[in-house]
């Protein structure tokens, strides 16, 4: 394997992610980390792709680090926490941040499992991935990198976050190798974990096997198309973890890939309802403008206008616009024993 010439890792880089919830409880961790804290921070919340997110100043009233909405090459520093901007993937590359645009993944950009999996590429057994309250899996896959790199994985204690999903995720996926603690309890034991500042670096491989390349996946695809660009989906299995991902990189742990899909599957059926609906209208006014001259043709457009609402109507019901509970695939919904 060769290494990168000149190219340093920091003795260790902490990623954070979270999502519904999240705020606090981020808040409850970097409240008494250290001045001297002896790595950098990378923190990932999903936010919503337009505006700005508040996060970082939010952050650095709770902290005595340095916290700062990150910038692409950015160098990382020990005591630096560094907060991934809206619609940017926040990506660990050599000793450096990076941003991008690429696919989302789990429906997600930024997602935790992207800093997860490049964090445990750049640092290997120096890396620390922390999965904080949120919906859905995202982070659990890439938590799951972190471990096999030799790297530790916290998750915040289900029954007091907000949301437990991402959590529980990552404690299904990673299991017994994930310490589970309380928000306030984890800055704290990062700092037991982490010396104070050291000056020695690491060579980063090249070639580690959890970079993930922008290459299709080894095999066969799956029977399933990407619900976001319509592409043939490929099944990877990271322990106990199954993810779904497409040629050009959009990728879905399972319960992401419920909730993606259904989403699709709406978009499509309220434009099929609009086509229908459009197409009825379009076939009364040209019965009308037959009228009375030719009647044969009148009744017949006429029908079709009305084989057209008929179906639109099975869709309105099968869209559910009259109030129903929630979708019984949510994962998010309660079920009754």
């Amino acid at each position: 394997m060769s290494l990168v010439e000149g190219a340093a890792a920091p003795g260790t880089v902490v990623g954070i992610g979270a999502s519904a919830g999240g705020v606090d409880a981020l808040i409850g961790v970097v409240r008494d980390l250290p001045p001297d804290f002896g790595a950098a921070i990378c923190v990932v919340l999903h936010v919503p792709s337009s505006g700005r997110s508040l996060l970082a100043s939010i952050l650095g009233r709770h902290t005595r680090l340095t916290v700062a909405e990150a910038r692409d090459g950015q160098k990382l520093r020990p005591g630096h926490i560094y907060v991934a901007p809206n619609d940017r993937h926040l990506t660990v590359s050599g000793s450096r941040v990076q941003l991008d645009r690429g696919p989302k993944e789990n429906g997600v950009r930024p997602a935790v499992d992207v800093l997860f999996r490049t964090v445990a590429a750049a640092c290997g057994p120096r890396s620390i991935a922390v999965v904080l309250s949120g919906a859905l899996g995202d982070g659990s896959a890439g938590a799951v990198a972190v471990h096999h790199a030799g790297g530790a994985v916290i998750a915040q204690n289900p029954e007091e976050a907000t949301v437990a999903s991402m959590p529980e995720s990552a404690i299904r996926a990673v299991g017994d190798a994930v310490t589970v603690l309380d928000a306030a309890a984890i800055g704290p034991t990062l700092a037991r974990m982490i010396e104070p500042v050291r000056e020695d670096m690491a060579q980063v491989d090249s070639e580690n096997p959890l970079s993930e390349t922008s290459e299709r996946p080894d095999g066969p695809p799956s029977p399933f198309t990407c619900p976001e660009c319509s592409g043939p989906l490929w099944e990877l299995r990271h322990g106990e973890v199954v993810r779904y991902r497409c040629r050009v990189g959009h990728s879905y742990t399972e319960d992401a890939m419920v909730i993606e899909q259904g989403s699709a599957l709406e978009a499509a059926l309220w434009s099929a309802l609009e086509a229908l609906e459009e197409r009825a209208e379009f076939l009364r006014r040209v019965a009308n403008r037959y009228g009375e001259r030719r009647p044969r043709l009148r009744d017949r457009f006429n029908g079709g206008a009305g084989d057209a609402l008929e179906r639109a109507e099975l869709i309105r019901r099968a869209l559910g616009t009259q109030g129903d509970g929630p979708h019984a695939l949510d994962p998010q919904a309660e079920v009754a024993e």
